[in-house]
């Protein structure tokens, strides 16, 4: 199926007037940049890399799209002549997928034509908004969770497309499983589930609702307790299994009194070893405060397909070069920077990351550049006015830079318009990616991995002018 319609009505009036004024010829460079983060995030998730390059290698105009187009008169035949032949022939660099980021450095850049460039705004922003949104707040969740695992079952919550690249968003930061057998297929993301309150209520009783799914699906089942009355579906549910009971799973009430209570119900029962899984409208914050509590995992849904309150990354999409001279806007409040940008993580000398640096193509600092920077995030603060002094200890694992280093952050996804590393899209990329932002997200200051609100982790200083 052809992704090239999967964009907006002006992407192609604009490469209609640019082949008529030769700007379509014009090599372009184009920059995905977020401005911010949403409030009180420290750091957001590259999400969507794997499926924006799959969807790339779609991106064609057949009969039926340009039947489309120039039947409703969105391209005349001169364009649809240009389309026809649509190949994307250009380069793009991006970060890996799972990377970390912060507001003001450039995640993807994609460079070519401007033609062949300016028709993937749609699609790239599309795919990165959505899938970083999501892998943002899981991540979020992910760290509040600690040690304990998370399932993602916000299907019903979303659109049904939308729920696979949920899923797989939350599997890449960390979740455990889906609910979504679509994107176990798709993916290779493993998948879970057990039996809801219908099929409950299906049954004369509770107890007899138990001992079918027991009789079908073994003693290490997770029975829903929460029906009827909590404490009469905890005795059943160990009546019908046996203290052997693999779990139960309360979704209703107040989840921190409902877990203690059931804890010390099922040890009365002698049910010790049988596991309680909570869900029920949790996000990032209710899954911290179930830290002191015998929960052993959580089931995740609205909040997580939703970006808990941040659905989108907040991407744009903006040229900042033109046969080679930068061009910027400079319009109030939406100011960008021209030209083409590289951007370096450092790391301090026992390889935590303290600071991001954005720098002129090509250019590479030396050991004071971070002080030498033009400009600062967090709205003028100094990198020592944000959460206290960089920290000294080790990150959590290894450094993928190693001490005092500085990693290059773009790293090559496209060349001459061919996918360079035909694993990082399909199942394999995804497992890629889960690696990748487990070992970033350790670099990163452990005030990263802190759920309260606050600062983004790390400042980002910008050696290029604004215009």
């Amino acid at each position: 199926m052809s992704t090239a319609l999967l964009t907006d009505h002006y992407e192609l009036t604009m490469l209609r007037a640019a082949l008529k004024s030769g700007a379509a010829h014009r090599r372009a460079t184009f920059e995905v940049f977020a401005r911010s983060l949403p409030a009180g995030r420290r750091y957001g998730v590259v999400a969507g890399t794997g499926r924006l390059l799959a969807a790339l290698a779609d991106f064609r105009f057949g009969p039926e799209e340009l039947s489309l187009l120039t039947g409703s008169g969105v391209v005349d035949a001169a364009t649809a002549d240009w389309l026809a032949a649509y190949r994307f022939s250009g380069a793009i660099r991006g970060f890996a997928e799972g990377e970390p980021f912060l507001p003001g450095t450039p995640v993807l850049v994609v460079e070519g034509p401007f033609a062949e460039c300016v028709l993937l705004e749609t699609l790239t922003l599309s795919v990165l908004n959505h899938d970083s949104a999501i892998a943002a707040a899981g991540a979020r969740m992910v760290q509040a969770a600690g040690s304990r695992p998370l399932i993602e079952m916000g299907s019903r919550r979303t659109h049904e497309e939308a729920a696979v690249a949920a899923a797989r968003a939350a599997y890449l930061v960390g979740f455990a499983a889906t609910s979504n057998l679509e994107a176990a297929r798709r993916w290779g993301v493993p998948s879970s589930g057990t039996a809801a309150h219908a099929f409950t209520l299906a049954h004369p009783t509770e107890q007899e609702a138990f001992e079918a799914q027991v009789d079908t699906l073994g003693v290490d089942t997770t029975l829903l307790v929460d029906t009827y009355d909590t404490e009469a579906g905890i005795a059943a549910a160990v009546a019908a299994a046996g203290p052997g009971l693999g779990a139960i799973r309360i979704d209703s009430g107040d989840p921190a009194a409902g877990v203690r209570a059931a804890r010390a119900q099922l040890d009365a029962l002698g049910a010790t070893e049988t596991r309680i899984i909570v869900t029920g409208d949790l996000d990032e914050h209710s899954i911290a405060r179930l830290a002191g509590v015998p929960a052993a995992g959580y089931g995740v849904g609205t909040s997580l397909v939703t970006g808990s309150g941040a659905p989108t990354a907040g991407f744009v999409y903006k040229l900042v070069e033109i046969d080679g001279r930068p061009v910027a806007k400079t319009s109030v409040g939406k100011t960008t920077r021209g030209g083409r940008k590289d951007v370096l993580r450092r790391h301090d000398a026992g390889g935590v990351a303290v600071v991001d640096l954005v720098l002129p193509a090509g250019e590479r600092p030396g050991g004071d550049a971070a002080s030498r920077g033009h400009s600062q995030t967090e709205g003028g603060l100094a990198p020592s006015a944000l959460d206290g002094p960089a920290e000294q200890a080790q990150p959590v694992g290894g450094s993928l830079a190693g001490p005092g280093r500085d990693r290059p952050l773009l790293v090559e996804l496209v060349r001459d318009g061919a996918v360079v590393d035909p694993t990082v899209t399909g199942p394999v990329g995804l497992r890629r990616a889960r690696d990748h932002h487990r070992a970033a997200l350790a670099d990163l200051p452990r005030r990263a991995r802190d759920v309260a609100f606050g600062h983004p982790c790390l400042p980002v200083i910008t050696s290029v002018p604004h215009p």
